[in-house]
């Protein structure tokens, strides 16, 4: 007897749509926990309430739920987070960086977002396996170009250096409050205003910085395209 029909003959609830979503998140629990290498199927099917064959069923192998469930948080972050902040494109250059920055910050400051979503994203950072290439190709490609093209439209003299450097840096405070979220605890423990974890407050303050930066750049950039010092002299 197939799976399938060992599954539709003594438990039809467990090939169902609900049991698909509930072995991925309890294995998004134990991969973002013990990592691809040490996470069991045992396990996560304990932790789903489901047996074995429903993994079968739903994803064949390991490997395959793996991909499916590094999938699905990559999904949740691009359908809630897109990376226009919901600022239209006719707005002014500076508006749509704010935008980018604000989206960004809300994904990994989102209290309501599970939290093996981001675990599981640095996980693959440290310990890269073929997902990576998709979370690449469909998010942070796409992203850092849209940043890129901002950053040069603002800064139309930059060159690619400058531009992909500058994008980098604005990605770079922002993953800050992230990776380093359990220093940063203790570091600003008796901070009552809000700081660090104050959305507004840091989309203001990253904005500001980068923009700052960014026209500071542009600006020595016409100077050396004119042949003189920044602010006009010689």
């Amino acid at each position: 007897m197939s799976v399938e029909q060992t599954l539709k003959s003594s438990s039809p609830a467990e090939s169902g749509p609900d049991t698909r979503t509930r072995l991925i998140e309890a294995a998004g629990e134990v991969f973002a926990e013990a990592g691809f290498n040490q996470a069991t199927i045992r396990d996560i099917c304990a932790r789903a309430g489901a047996n074995i064959a429903a993994v079968n069923y739903h994803f064949r192998d390991k490997e395959t739920l793996y991909a499916e469930t590094v999938a699905h948080a990559h999904r949740y972050s691009m359908e809630q987070y897109p990376m226009d902040g919901g600022v239209p494109a006719s707005a002014p250059v500076e508006r749509r960086i704010e935008g980018f920055i604000r989206s960004f910050l809300a994904k990994i400051l989102d209290p309501n977002r599970p939290t093996w979503h981001g675990r599981i994203m640095s996980r693959e950072m440290q310990e890269p396996t073929l997902s990576l290439d998709m979370i690449v190709e469909t998010g942070v490609r796409p992203n850092f170009h849209y940043l890129c093209a901002l950053i040069q439209e603002m800064g139309p003299h930059l060159n690619s250096v400058e531009v992909e450097g500058s994008g980098a840096s604005i990605i770079g405070q922002i993953l800050h409050y992230f990776h380093c979220r359990r220093v940063i605890g203790r570091l600003y423990r008796d901070r009552t205003d809000g700081f660090p974890y104050n959305l507004e407050l840091l989309t203001g303050h990253i904005t500001a910085f980068s923009l700052a930066a960014i026209r500071g750049l542009e600006e020595n950039a016409r100077a050396r395209a004119g042949g003189g010092r920044p602010g006009g002299g010689r």
